[in-house]
């Protein structure tokens, strides 16, 4: 057959009479199936669904601890001009040495005598027996603290990272010396302060000099290895020894979570609300994708928020740096290792695909629980949950989060409180606020929340966690 035969027969079917009716008039009479509206935002929010919730009746919760007597246990931020890093003045006061001082001026000239250095990695900053006359304050990079094991081999006592300092007994002590070797595990962006800096300010200024005298003269208080105020115990005493005498000091200044807030105006014209509410009521379902949006935000806010999020509140002691900059077994051990009774670890979805690499190199297969119809991976028992809220720095790093959870373990705890009007969720509300002259009818919805860590070595975080990296 020809093509010019062929190109007859398709135009003489293309002009042939319709013999049926069409699909898309036919649609004018069919009922359509259709789904509920779809929001891709909605993820499991799992910190929600497993943290223990308490309820706060007058809306402020207070943690009441045992006296502590801990100092300088906070992070130093700086500010990055081009290559040129600066430390911010105030922050100098979280170094003990100058812990609680507040003269702005001579802190801003003690910034200004800050030196900035670089070191490469491999690179010895301060080696261990050394007398110590500096104070090295880490803007950027990893510092590796190496110490002599059990056999005289090397061993690496610690990691430290962005905002760490090191060497602070310096400022008081002309005896001070390195405890241990620091070595730049990468490179590294140090701000350093002499001791004779420090001396030579205290000349010239009575304040400073009143303030490091009063430190190096503190008679030592007794603690424990948690910084907390002592008690004084007797044990394995025989005879009529005298037994001593004591009491628990409470901290006279405890921390209060106030209940945060999330609300949104929801507005729904009433002409929508009364004709086209079949098969689906259109106000319901506005209003269960906004409660969902609600609920995200909250899970967000419990995470990253300045005041109450985890991630800002974390005590500097349970703050670990991985010692390869990847997820090892080894890393989430020593998380695990801080704390008591672990529940649940928190990671980002990517972090946890990195930790799964590592694993895959050592041979390691983890377990695996079911949990409301889900698989979820464990380490050492702990299930590890997926949380997207947890951010992914530009340098492709993250967090992860251990934790141990409920008021009767002294861990982590999330508060609301129950029984608000118009609740239709706990502590989440949708209040009728009334039709306006447009004939729109307005809906405050509203969702109350906090968390609280009621002891340091609740929560623990593992920082600087690099998920990009394949080798």
């Amino acid at each position: 057959m020809s093509v010019g035969s062929v190109d007859g027969e398709v135009r003489a079917e293309q002009q042939a009479p319709q013999q049926s009716l069409g699909t898309a008039a036919a649609r004018n009479l069919a009922t359509t199936t259709k789904s509920a509206p779809q929001m891709q935002e909605i993820t499991s929010r799992w910190l929600l669904r497993t943290l223990p919730w308490v309820q706060v009746q007058g809306g402020t919760y207070r943690v009441n601890r045992r006296l502590s007597y801990s100092v300088g246990d906070g992070r130093v931020t700086f500010v990055q001009t081009g290559e040129r890093v600066a430390v911010i003045p105030a922050e100098l006061g979280e170094l003990p040495a100058l812990r609680g001082y507040e003269d702005e001026s001579a802190l801003t000239e003690l910034a200004a005598r800050c030196t900035q250095r670089e070191f490469a990695a491999g690179e010895i900053i301060a080696v261990s027996g050394a007398p110590a006359d500096r104070v090295y304050l880490l803007a950027h990079g990893r510092i590796e603290q190496i110490g002599e094991g059990p056999y005289g081999d090397e061993a690496v006592l610690g990691v430290l990272a962005d905002g760490a300092y090191l060497g602070e007994a310096a400022l008081v002590s002309a005896d001070a010396t390195w405890d241990w070797t620091a070595r730049a595990a990468t490179a590294c962006t140090v701000l350093e302060l002499t001791r004779d800096d420090v001396r030579n300010l205290a000349d010239r200024a009575g304040s400073l000099a009143a303030h490091l005298a009063g430190v190096a003269s503190a008679p030592d208080r007794s603690t424990n290895t948690y910084g907390e105020a002592a008690i004084d115990l007797s044990a394995g005493h025989v005879g009529e020894a005298v037994v001593p005498h004591t009491y628990v000091d409470y901290d006279a200044k405890p921390r209060e979570y106030e209940l945060s807030v999330a609300q949104t105006v929801l507005k729904v014209h009433s002409r929508v609300a009364d004709l086209y509410n079949q098969p689906m009521n259109q106000t319901e379902q506005q209003l269960r994708l906004t409660v969902e949006a609600l609920r995200e935000r909250q899970e967000h806010e419990l995470i990253n928020n300045k005041e109450f999020g985890l991630l800002s509140n974390c005590d500097y002691g349970q703050r670990l740096q991985p010692h390869d900059g990847v997820p090892s077994p080894d890393d989430m051990d020593e998380l695990l290792s801080r704390r008591r009774g672990s529940k649940m670890f928190l990671a980002h979805p990517r972090a946890i695909a990195a930790f799964g690499r590592e694993l895959n190199k050592r041979g390691l297969v983890p377990e695996t629980i079911e949990i409301a119809g889900n698989r979820i991976p464990t380490w050492r028992g702990v299930p590890i949950y997926p949380c997207n809220k947890i951010p992914v720095s530009d340098a492709r790093t993250t967090s992860i989060i251990c934790m141990r959870t409920g008021e009767a373990d002294q861990g982590v705890i999330g508060l609301h409180q129950t029984g608000l009007p118009d609740e239709i969720e706990p502590s989440l509300s949708v209040r009728f606020m009334g039709i306006d002259e447009q004939a729109i009818i307005s809906y405050l919805v509203t969702a109350y929340y906090s968390a609280a860590i009621l002891v340091p070595d609740a929560l623990g975080v593992l920082e600087n966690v690099e998920v990009s990296r394949w080798r």
